[in-house]
């Protein structure tokens, strides 16, 4: 297992990390994911711990609680073996308070979090999402608190756009206080928006990415072919409105693609989607869940050997998508403003 540097922190990190989103499996969106109590969490956990992965995320509304509960018990007796990921800020109740990024809120979810998780230390606590309703400085006041009060180790956001986390960076760099080392988002070989803006921040700033789906919202498991219905194991059969959407014919493209270098590696279609992504910029890790055991191992067969550039090239032309405005205007002037990652006509463009 590979080990990265997360971000402006000395904390590092395996490359691939688990996704306890399967834990607990309350409600019918979470159950869709899986239901894994904690005596199943725990094998799971056993077989990455033996492949090298040091990294468990969760958060408080994932089956309300209960995946951190599960998470808990899975990992008595070993809690120094592991650095756990969790967050906060979406709804935990039907209070005004019970939902946000304010003082009021993060003290108490944190507080209820490692409750749950039966430990007196978070290593990477995470704003679930942005709270425009909280002045931002409350909001980092409070988690600067956390650090100095030895609950939370390191911060971290999820789902921001490009200025709210450059402003967020800046407050805490006005103030002195814990700065977002890492920045949780979607991003996957059917989902690259985040090319555009916030890949370019994280160079700039020195923020890494953990990234959450990245086999595009369970679109990219080799299960779903041109001209075949969606398996019956799907969870995207009730929970495709939550994800990021994807047109059909772009997804064909894609896994078309993959196919073709799948069978030049020997590799699975899984497989290939993460290498893909370990050899982007700014990742430290990706998050991988799994249903069962099987899965999970094949998952973690994704590291070890990398992809050529030939092969990189292909996938890349194959999901290439436009940008929207300003991003497309701006790779007209590539020369000028050469993006992260370049594509094939960006690299025609510079030479």
């Amino acid at each position: 297992m590979e080990y990265r540097q997360l971000g402006h922190s000395g904390l590092k990190v395996s490359a691939l990390s688990f996704g306890g989103g399967t834990f607990g499996g309350s409600g019918e969106f979470f159950s869709a994911w899986g239901n894994q109590q904690a005596e199943e969490a725990r094998r799971l956990l056993a077989i990455c711990q033996d492949a090298g992965v040091n990294l468990v995320d969760v958060a408080n509304i994932y089956s309300h609680g209960l995946a951190e509960e599960v998470l808990g018990k899975a990992l008595e007796g070993q809690r120094d073996k592991w650095l756990i990921s969790t967050k906060a800020t979406f709804p935990m109740g039907k209070g005004p308070n019970e939902m946000g990024s304010s003082r009021y809120h993060l003290i108490q979810q944190c507080d209820a979090s490692l409750k749950r998780l039966g430990t007196d230390y978070i290593d990477i606590y995470h704003m679930h999402g942005f709270d425009a309703t909280t002045p931002i400085d409350e909001t980092l006041d409070a988690l600067n608190t956390l650090v100095h009060a030895g609950k939370v180790r390191y911060i971290a956001c999820s789902n921001f756009s490009g200025w709210h986390l450059m402003k967020s960076l800046s407050i805490s760099e006005r103030y002195g206080w814990a700065r977002y080392v890492a920045h949780q988002v979607y991003y996957s070989l059917v989902g690259r928006e985040y090319e555009w803006e916030l890949m370019p921040i994280g160079i700039a700033e020195n923020v890494g990415a953990l990234i959450w789906s990245p086999l595009g919202w369970g679109r990219l498991t080799g299960k779903i072919r041109r001209g075949q219905p969606l398996p019956e194991t799907s969870r995207l059969h009730k929970t495709a409105g939550y994800g990021p959407p994807v047109e059909d014919e772009y997804l064909y493209r894609v896994v078309d693609a993959m196919e073709e270098v799948a069978k030049e590696t020997g590799k699975t279609i899984p497989q290939i989607a993460l290498n893909w992504l370990l050899q982007r910029p700014t990742v430290a890790s990706a998050i991988i869940g799994a249903r069962n055991e099987e899965q999970l191992k094949q998952n973690l067969g994704a590291v070890g050997w990398n992809l050529t550039p030939a092969q990189m090239e292909k996938l890349d032309r194959a999901s290439e998508q436009t940008p929207i405005y300003p991003y497309w205007h701006q790779r007209q002037f590539a020369e000028r403003n050469p993006p992260p990652v370049p594509t094939y006509k960006d690299q025609e463009q510079l030479g």
